[in-house]
């Protein structure tokens, strides 16, 4: 009896500590801002509430040991500055035959507010060096067919006649499409109908480098990042807030931190925390995960021979986000060519993700969108099938259609990162709709936001946070307006009714960022 009742004391003394021990664990940490993930998004937003609201702490947790390693990465994200310049999924063609560009319009608006905000953070000495993740590259679209040139003459026509796109140029000599793309144009038949439009103000963005620098500038406020943080779990707390679970993996221990306010920027896994946060505003949605491959090619050669960003029309049954095109790119300090993108499948939601992630994003509330999107989509899947089973040879036979005397020996296969579009019920289009682009949700109480989707994102950036501020923090807008004018000198303006203000514009970003105007352009 006494060895037993020792045994019990002493168990129950070990309980004891080990409840200590939990309930240390469990200490909850409060600051006044979360944002999980450390890409492009989660960098935009600490940058510009650095700005705005510099007496917040904010935290920030990322799962890899890096910033801008997933999605953001310059190996993973085709987004090299899209501004509707040559992407020609973003000017549609009519039933009537008229090109709607609508959309171009929106998406160059969104990036002319991204250059304005990083132009703020240079002239101010806040980031140095913009060349380190922006450079002036022509962008080009490039045509063949008859009736691909008639479409392409007739979206020139159209778009030049906005003020948003002056400099564009158009031809369908061979001279001239010679001297814009020698690479391309070398041992292309003659009988072949080919046309293209230049824009010399493009450029090429390595967004992995911006967030690196974006959250640089931020981290030296009351910004804290932590690495090899993996968020978990998070739960409403009694005062409206959020309780977010951490993995902390440097440490081997689970961490709790709360804040009145959640921003879910993790790329592919914003769809598992956004659904693990149960607001009504999260459910029905749904996710279809893409990979992608491109040809790469750091021939000097064959480099110099080329620069732009020339992109064509999508083969006919495939999905926009397979439109074919040709890039220079800035990478670890050299230019290099990527072509593509091929399609690929996997189940992971992100490169370094889960093969489980797809099955278990399937929920009660979205299982009939789910369903619906797989029945609607199987010529997406038939695509993403034949793009699979491609041999490099077969790849690079596409990449002639661009680069007639392509030869195999200078491009390398590489995997790019994934992508998840996003699934939804639409009133347009019924149950299971694929959508192309971003969705920003939000909790009615503006207490948790969640970015899903894929391209234009991060050319958009800065936009997509001023819609996160407008419907998170309505209450501070009014005075933190004079700070944002001060930061974007467009705010609250659309710049397609404004032609002199997007001369203004234009001319300060392209000064302080070093790049090409759009009244530089040369007559060629």
């Amino acid at each position: 009896m006494f060895f037993q009742g020792v045994f019990e004391s002493v168990t129950s003394f070990l309980h004891y500590i080990g409840s200590m021990i939990e309930d240390m664990s469990k200490q909850h940490t409060k600051t006044d801002v979360i944002l999980i993930g450390a890409g492009i998004m989660s960098a935009t937003l600490a940058a510009m509430l650095k700005e705005l609201a510099p007496e917040w702490n904010i935290k920030v947790f990322e799962r890899l040991d890096q910033p801008g390693k997933e999605g953001s990465n310059v190996w993973n994200n085709a987004g090299t500055g899209h501004a509707a310049l040559c992407e020609l999924n973003y000017t549609k063609e009519q039933e009537d035959g008229s090109v709607d560009i609508s959309k171009a319009i929106s998406i160059n608006e969104k990036y002319e507010v991204s250059k304005q905000f990083w132009s703020y953070l240079v002239e101010r000495g806040l980031i140095n060096n913009p060349q380190s993740f922006i450079q002036p590259v022509p962008h080009i679209s490039f045509v063949r067919g008859e009736d691909h040139v008639d479409f392409l003459r007739k979206r020139f026509e159209k778009m030049t006649a906005h003020p948003l796109f002056e400099g564009m140029k158009y031809a369908q000599d061979r001279e001239t499409l010679q001297k814009w793309m020698p690479l391309m144009m070398k041992d292309r038949p003659e009988s072949e109908a080919v046309a293209a439009t230049k824009i010399d103000s493009g450029t090429d963005v390595n967004f992995g480098v911006l967030t690196s620098v974006l959250f640089d500038h931020a981290s030296t406020g009351n910004v804290d990042i932590s690495y090899n943080q993996e968020v978990t779990d998070l739960v409403r707390t009694e005062d409206g807030g959020w309780e977010v679970q951490v993995n902390n993996q440097n440490e081997g221990r689970i961490e709790h931190h709360q804040a009145p306010f959640v921003f879910i920027g993790g790329g592919g896994g914003s769809l598992h925390l956004l659904q693990k946060s149960g607001v009504p505003e999260g459910q029905g949605f749904g996710g279809f995960p893409v990979s992608g491959q491109f040809l790469v090619c750091d021939n000097p050669e064959v480099v110099k021979q080329h620069r732009g960003k020339v992109y064509s029309k999508a083969p006919v049954g495939a999905p926009p986000m397979s439109v074919p095109h040709l890039d220079t790119r800035f990478i670890d300090g050299k230019e290099t060519l990527l072509f593509g993108p091929f399609a690929g499948f996997s189940p992971k939601f992100q490169k370094t993700g889960s093969l489980m992630d797809l099955l278990s994003s399937v929920k009660r509330d979205n299982l009939v969108t789910m369903v619906a999107a797989g029945a609607k989509n199987m010529p997406l899947t038939k695509y993403l099938i034949q793009q699979v089973l491609l041999s490099k040879e077969q790849r690079v036979e596409a990449l002639r259609e661009f680069v007639p005397d392509a030869k195999a020996d200078d491009w390398e296969l590489v995997t790019a990162g994934q992508r998840v579009q996003v699934l939804k019920d639409t009133d347009e289009e019924g149950k299971g709709t694929l959508q192309f682009g971003t969705e920003l949700v939000t909790a009615g109480d503006g207490s948790i936001a969640a970015l899903l989707g894929a391209s234009p994102g991060a050319s958009t950036a800065v936009s997509i946070m001023f819609d996160l501020m407008g419907a998170c923090f309505p209450e501070r807008l009014q005075e933190w307006e004079p700070k944002i004018k001060e930061m974007v000198p467009s705010y609250g303006v659309t710049l397609a009714d404004d032609p002199q203000l997007i001369d203004e514009i234009q001319e300060y970003t392209t000064k302080t960022l070093n790049l090409v105007g759009r009244k530089e352009t040369s007559a060629t």
